[in-house]
């Protein structure tokens, strides 16, 4: 599921309204070019705040050459906005957020209202105008969060989950895609290490960190099949392996001395994408797993759609207790950035 787009997803995809919330972030940017390239979506709406960035886009992704994409200045705190934004639009990936843990400490008002009462906005713009399908980004920072990124990201996965509640047996289905760190992606590990490749030091925070990673394609062909196969209700969690921080600081550069310099604020020491609570209703696939909802949601055969193979009771799928990345895949990972 990670390595291959399922055929499923043309018809997801072509001829059909794909509407993405922060749409020139670095998820908006892969999509819209795995999206253009290999299917043949009716329009596909990028939608941000940030004018700036939305310019920039727009040099990759020029309306008079692609003619089915267009930009929409907005911002999901504006409910207004987000109704007429999102009239017929069949499809949305919703991957707007306050992202950056020391930022979301310090303003923990804002990173409330984009995080959670701009996915409430989402939802009830999705059910206004019976959009079909609703797909969430979220986080393994959300699992027993101690930041509160974290815990927005699962107030995320809370309404995300009610919200086919919300919609009724009819209307919209929603479900979250939850996963780890991007490998290379803004506030990562890795552009640091990068920076610090020929300083001769790496700063590490504890020699014992562990941390999943995925690529950016990988992530996105894991949304595009979890919106293709997504009944409503599903939070996805892809097979991913770990890498120790400093296996990669070596896979960098193997020369740099280690200065370790402790954790910040609200950072783990390891992260878990499934948590030994949710393990009695999660069920294990070839190479993704299904945590089901909690809460009673009509209409839904979750154990027909993907099984009952569940994990065992009070396990625990954390980057500490996973099998850790081979260091040649690691290197060559740094090597294609």
């Amino acid at each position: 599921m990670l390595d291959a787009l399922l055929d499923s997803v043309k018809n997801l995809i072509n001829n059909k309204i794909v509407f993405v919330t922060g749409g020139t972030g670095t998820f908006g940017h892969k999509i819209t070019e795995i999206v253009l390239k290999h299917y043949e979506p009716k329009k596909i709406i990028i939608f941000s705040r940030d004018e700036f960035k939305q310019y920039n886009m727009k040099q990759l992704f020029p309306e008079n050459k692609y003619q089915n994409i267009r930009y929409f200045i907005g911002d999901i705190r504006d409910y207004e906005r987000l109704l007429t934004a999102t009239k017929d639009v069949d499809l949305i990936f919703h991957a707007a957020a306050m992202k950056q843990v020391d930022t979301v400490e310090y303003n923990p008002l804002e990173a409330i209202k984009t995080n959670i009462y701009g996915t409430e906005n989402v939802i009830k713009a999705a059910i206004y105008n019976n959009v079909k399908k609703v797909i969430a980004v979220s986080t393994d920072k959300c699992v027993s969060p101690i930041n509160l990124y974290g815990a927005t990201k699962l107030c995320l996965e809370k309404l995300i989950i009610h919200a086919n509640v919300m919609s009724g047996a009819n209307g919209p289905i929603f479900s979250v895609l939850r996963y780890g760190n991007v490998f290379n992606s803004r506030g990562s590990v890795v552009p640091l290490f990068l920076k610090q490749k020929d300083t001769g030091v790496f700063t590490i925070t504890d020699s014992n960190m562990t941390r999943f990673t995925l690529t950016i394609d990988q992530a996105i062909t894991f949304v595009l099949n979890s919106a293709s196969i997504m009944i409503g209700g599903e939070i996805f969690v892809p097979v991913l392996p770990s890498y120790n921080i400093v296996q990669l600081a070596n896979c960098i550069n193997s020369e740099n001395e280690i200065k370790i310099i402790g954790k910040r604020p609200g950072e783990k020491l390891h992260e878990a994408m499934i948590s030994s609570s949710e393990s009695y209703n999660t069920i294990i696939k070839d190479n993704f797993y299904v945590i089901l909802p909690e809460i009673s949601i009509i209409n839904k055969n979750y154990n027909e759609a993907y099984g009952d193979n569940f994990m065992a009771p009070d396990s625990e799928y954390s980057s500490g207790n996973n099998e850790l990345i081979d260091n040649d895949a690691l290197i060559k990972m740094i090597q294609a950035l």
